[in-house]
């Protein structure tokens, strides 16, 4: 018989005000990944929608993204595809570039990083506005690829996110309503 976890992961993700700009509450993932039963409760907790989904890759958004992806890609026997910030990926890239609620970036990937007709999960830490990963969906939507799920660890709600996601499963863990 397995014992039922009473790791709460709210309680491990701090909220710092003011951060990266003044008006901005940023939700801090690491004192949850720094303990080591609510990372393995939250990857756990991710894996475990997409366990009897083929999954051909993962695509995990920079930064935090990439620290459940691999691990998820792991779990589920699939590559990993980084999505990172323009200028850091050494070969042939493809970009999208999308709004932020404090700014503007752009994203790539590798150019050979996905085929058409491959099964990805898109895996982040938090969803937001659902900017970074609705570019993410526009980057490989141009591939071809079947969008699986996309998964987050933290999900704002009150700032609708989700709804730019519709067309796709989407998997929160925690829900932090208010900001």
């Amino acid at each position: 018989m397995t014992k039922k976890s009473s790791v709460s992961l709210r309680d491990h993700i701090r909220s710092i005000p003011d951060f990266p700009k003044k008006g901005i509450l940023f939700h801090d993932i690491t004192t949850l990944i720094n303990d080591p039963g609510a990372f393995r409760k939250t990857i756990a907790d991710l894996t475990k929608p997409y366990k009897g989904v083929k999954i051909d890759k993962v695509v995990a958004v920079e930064s935090r993204g990439f620290i459940f992806g691999a691990v998820l890609a792991y779990n589920l026997g699939a590559g990993l595809v980084p999505i990172r910030k323009r200028g850091k990926l050494p070969y042939k890239t493809v970009s999208v570039g999308y709004s932020l609620e404090y700014g503007v970036s752009e994203l790539e990937m590798h150019a050979d990083a996905v085929s058409a007709g491959e099964n990805v999960l898109i895996v982040d830490d938090l969803l937001a506005t659902g900017g970074t990963v609705g570019a993410v969906i526009d980057l490989l939507e141009k591939f071809k690829v079947k969008i699986k799920g996309i998964a987050f660890v933290v999900e704002l709600p009150d700032l609708k996110g989700r709804s730019k996601l519709k067309k796709y499963p989407v998997t929160s863990l925690v829900k932090i309503a208010g900001d």
